[in-house]
């Protein structure tokens, strides 16, 4: 990579009580650049994640983020209504269940511009086309504008934050296991959407998942994690085709013998 950056975790350290979630966790992220972060249960990939976004403070180490003016910045040392706002336009959050994410009780197109009214957009008109064209970028009907989301599929509450998220054209996005609870058929077509947007408006994405088939479709990266720590790291293709770490090797073997 020759561009610096988007964003580093250095020394990245946690612990709840005696169980250690990250040791000496180092991870680096370049613009446009899918990262799949893998492993079991407890593994540390969730927590990860928390910390990397700021929603988790870690106990050691540092998150450097450089925003689009090339500066760094100290995730966890930024104040409170910074944070707030850099989550609410540079970086987004696509959660496993979408009900994190979306108000049930407002319509389809008002959760998409909230956000955009976050950032100060004002002119109904304008949102609402916005909210329009992104409900079409996510393949939901605009007939479906004004409906509640309680009233959409599993698939379609998951298309439906991916257009929250992404109407701001956030820069950064981690995703916490996006395909998680949805039938095979639902999770190729919503993998399909993910992989297209984020080609097409280059996003930078933290992706966490346990399923190696989603690490090898969507990303460029991948780290292996195992106890809290990063047990190997490298080119998706190469990581997964030649695993060197015995834990990896654990973890590709089982999806063959499947």
């Amino acid at each position: 990579m020759t561009e610096p950056t988007l964003l580093s975790g250095r020394g990245l350290g946690l612990n709840f009580g005696a169980i250690i979630a990250l040791a000496e966790v180092d991870v680096d992220l370049w613009p446009g650049e899918i990262l799949a972060v893998v492993g079991e249960s407890g593994s540390g990939k969730t927590t990860l994640l928390n910390v990397l976004s700021g929603r988790q403070a870690p106990d050691t180490g540092v998150v450097w983020y450089r925003d689009p003016d090339c500066r760094l910045h100290d995730a966890h040392a930024m104040p409170a209504p910074a944070l707030r706002t850099l989550h609410r336009s540079d970086w987004g959050f696509v959660h496993q269940d979408p009900r994190q994410n979306l108000r049930m009780a407002v319509s389809a197109g008002g959760n998409v511009g909230e956000r955009l009214m976050a950032q100060g957009a004002r002119h109904y008109g304008d949102i609402r086309t916005a909210a329009l064209d992104w409900l079409a970028q996510v393949e939901i009907d605009a007939d479906r504008i004004d409906h509640l989301p309680r009233t959409f599929s599993g698939g379609m509450l998951q298309r439906l934050q991916i257009a929250r998220t992404l109407v701001t054209h956030p820069r950064l996005v981690f995703m916490d296991e996006p395909t998680g609870g949805l039938d095979v058929s639902v999770q190729a077509r919503l993998l399909d959407l993910i992989r297209s947007l984020v080609a097409r408006l280059r996003i930078a994405v933290v992706l966490v998942t346990h399923d190696i088939a989603v690490a090898r479709l969507l990303a460029h990266r991948i780290a292996v994690m195992q106890r809290g720590r990063v047990v190997e790291t490298g080119l998706t293709d190469q990581v997964l085709d030649d695993p060197r770490h015995p834990y990896t090797q654990l973890l590709v073997s089982s999806v063959l013998n499947a």
